[in-house]
């Protein structure tokens, strides 16, 4: 059952939306795994969705499901692309990996119209503006 697994805590390991290029026509953004941990993290699997109310309808997107292999220490990977149209939705990022043997997830989430200008900061490791949960 459940309850008789191990609580396997995620800690320094983030996600970031990040915005790789901008133009007075368009913004390049990018979602990434950050492994801001002394150790490798191995079998990293991400599934990401959008999900809420857009012009006064339910809508959801695609599942879509990365296989990211192993991340180093002190690294990132990069997870997908992301449209600026979806940032009004929920996005949901399931993180699942390994350390040492055991597993650990985590599900990751940007409220609607949380990447946003203002919430920008300065991305580690990436050093680009962005918006990081972990």
């Amino acid at each position: 059952m459940k309850e008789d697994l191990p609580e396997n805590i995620v800690e320094n390991i983030t996600i970031a939306i990040v915005m790789e290029s901008a133009t007075p026509e368009a913004k390049i953004w990018n979602v990434y795994l950050l492994n801001l941990k002394d150790e490798l993290i191995e079998t990293v699997l991400v599934s990401s969705k959008g999900y809420g109310e857009k012009d006064g309808k339910q809508v959801k997107t695609s599942v879509l499901r990365h296989s990211i292999g192993d991340v180093s220490p002190k690294s990132f990977a990069l997870i997908e692309l992301i449209d600026e149209q979806v940032f009004g939705l929920t996005n949901e990022f399931w993180l699942s990996y390994y350390i040492n043997g055991r597993i650990y997830d985590k599900k990751f989430i940007f409220v609607p119209e949380s990447i946003v200008d203002s919430n920008l900061s300065r991305i580690p490791l990436l050093n680009k503006p962005g918006v990081m949960i972990g």
